[in-house]
């Protein structure tokens, strides 16, 4: 695909990836968030917040944060296949680009033990 001998390719691309990092990153926290939230409400005024109230707070908290997952998940898979099209010239010599795929594998990883740990955490 690209022939511009050019590593501003592969710097745009690696923003474009840590982006999508923060993203990721800013839904798994909403999704904590909204989670624990729901206990707390729940907690201090049980009489107000009714039981579905809790459940659906719940869920809405899991599903952001399996979306936060799911997109530091996707975006590393979308990055990896534009370093397949990138010519060896556009590469610097001796810089390690694969760190940030590395770190948004982790970040799904813990993403989706936050999620487990919540469900073992309700039982």
């Amino acid at each position: 695909m690209s022939d511009l001998k050019d590593p501003r390719v592969l710097f745009a691309a690696e923003r474009t990836l840590l982006a999508w990092n923060r993203t990721s990153l800013s839904f798994i926290a909403f999704g904590f968030l909204i989670e624990r939230a729901g206990l707390l409400l729940h907690a201090l005024a049980p009489e107000a917040v009714g039981a579905i109230n809790a459940v659906l707070a719940f869920w809405i908290g899991i599903l952001f944060i399996l979306l936060g997952a799911f997109a530091a998940v996707w975006s590393s898979r979308q990055f990896r296949a534009l370093l397949r099209t990138l010519t060896p010239a556009e590469f610097p010599e001796g810089y390690g680009f694969r760190w940030g795929l590395v770190v948004n594998m982790i970040v799904a990883f813990l993403g989706t033990v936050l999620v487990a740990a919540l469900f073992v955490g309700r039982v």
